[in-house]
């Protein structure tokens, strides 16, 4: 158990003007040691707080007064003060697995904790849920959750989980919903294991038991060159073709009997097949665009000028709790500071994007008739197998791409992927060949950048 410690304090804020300073840690909020930032926000709702400070390695107290509900104005070094609940499965297809050596020490820890799926959108398989953390979920209101469900047959689910507790734990699933929280839900399909007749009985058991579900997304495997599981494998067409048809189906009953259509299939079974995108209604409010449903037509609406702001996937607690740091996918891509869109030099456009991305991109970009803007697909020699997405571009194979363009022309890379101004292998914009400007990765964003007048 650790406290935590303000790493930011906003300048007139009721903390600042009480005395907080960088790296004070709080010891006790009315005495209260606080487990986690959730906590921490209830108790920074009060207007008088008595603080134990420790500063320097010694204690004293503190008393700041404010507006009932009025944020302290600090941000703290982490969600978690206690231990953060580790994943207690070995599922074949975790990809954190299927990372090579050498990368930052953060990427290998396998989370199975509820309160970064309330916070970050992280999924939590329940294999390591309570009655005690359901308990604190419904007096607290946690919601909404993301929750990893891959088979409802508890047979499969423990084979795919790797933990006797897989099929079991379903029952904090049928909990949760029957007190009112929200949950997303996804399903990832392995070829030959939890596909054809074993997805359709799970989508019935969904329709069956769990159609109270905000949303349920069907994601298709990711393979890198590093997994050492026999059974991993990508999809075929064919099979991506029927996990589309299967959908599709159950769609259809899902939006007969509850007016929502609930389960959606990731973009990239449909660029896996060439199947034409769903309409953007179809998506209803692309409650699982972090898991890539709905991204091409919410960039595309982005793009079109069909929506005057892009889409915001942080919802929930994350939207408005004052003192969360931004980890994952609401981590700073870049930092300290936004890199701006230099002045337009002679040359073309070059817009770098992953395989997928690059099979969105062109369309869009071709439907403005010009011609000194170009698509560039990077392929992924680093992850290889079947990882296309611009996500997990590294500034590796972004560089030897660039190696091979025209010096003069400007070049584009989307934000997401990079955190903190870093690539997954480590590398930053400024080690590229070419000088790079960092687009934040929206339709509305790119369309700018190649519209506007650059400053």
């Amino acid at each position: 158990m650790s406290s935590p410690r303000v790493v930011d304090v906003v300048k007139g804020s009721p903390a600042d003007e009480a005395g907080v300073l960088v790296n004070d840690v709080f010891i006790s909020m009315n005495g209260e040691a606080p487990r986690d930032v959730i906590q921490y926000q209830l108790l920074t709702d009060e207007a008088v707080l008595d603080v134990e400070v420790q500063r320097g390695g010694l204690p004293f107290e503190l008393e700041i007064r404010k507006g009932e509900g009025e944020p302290l104005g600090v941000t703290v070094h982490s969600a978690l003060f206690d231990q953060i609940r580790t994943c207690d499965n070995h599922c074949e297809f975790c990809f954190i697995y299927q990372l090579p050596p050498g990368m930052r020490s953060s990427l290998y820890v396998k989370d199975d904790d509820y309160r970064l799926s309330f916070l970050y959108g992280n999924f939590t398989t329940l294999t390591r849920f309570t009655e005690a953390d359901l308990e604190r979920v419904i007096t607290e209101g946690l919601s909404p959750l993301n929750v990893s469900i891959h088979a409802t047959d508890p047979n499969v689910r423990n084979e795919m989980l790797r933990n006797r507790r897989g099929g079991p734990s379903l029952r904090w699933l049928r909990a949760l919903l029957d007190h009112g929280i929200k949950v997303h839900g996804q399903i990832v399909v392995c070829p030959g294991i939890n596909d054809g007749d074993v997805l359709d009985d799970t989508l019935c058991t969904v329709f069956e038991k769990y159609r109270s579900l905000e949303s349920l997304c069907v994601v298709p495997l990711g393979v890198s060159k590093y997994s050492k599981e026999e059974r991993m494998r990508s999809h075929t067409a064919t099979e991506a073709n029927l996990v589309i048809d299967l959908v599709e189906y159950w769609q259809k009953l899902f939006h007969r009997h509850t007016g929502r259509r609930i389960v959606h299939a990731a973009d990239e079974y449909y660029l896996l097949t060439g199947r034409s995108f769903p309409t953007s209604e179809h998506y209803e409010g692309f409650g699982m665009y972090e898991d890539g449903v709905g991204i091409y037509r919410t960039f595309e609406q982005e793009f079109l000028g069909k929506v005057d702001q892009p889409t915001n996937p942080a919802e929930g607690f994350f939207a408005w709790v004052d003192s969360a740091p931004a980890e994952g996918y609401r981590a700073p891509r870049v930092s300290p500071h936004p890199l701006k869109i230099r002045k337009k030099r002679s040359g073309n456009i070059g817009v770098l994007t992953g395989e997928y991305g690059a099979q969105l991109l062109i369309p869009l970009i071709s439907g403005l008739g010009r011609n000194d803007v170009r698509v560039i697909p990077v392929p992924n020699t680093f992850f290889a197998g079947n990882i296309a997405v611009a996500g997990l571009m590294v500034g590796e194979d972004i560089a030897r791409v660039l190696s091979e363009e025209p010096e003069n022309d400007r070049y584009l890379i989307p934000d997401v992927c990079l955190s903190k101004g870093k690539f997954l292998d480590g590398m930053s914009p400024d080690d590229l060949p070419r000088e790079v400007d960092v687009v934040t990765t929206d339709g509305i964003a790119l369309r700018r950048a190649l519209e506007e007048s650059y400053v």
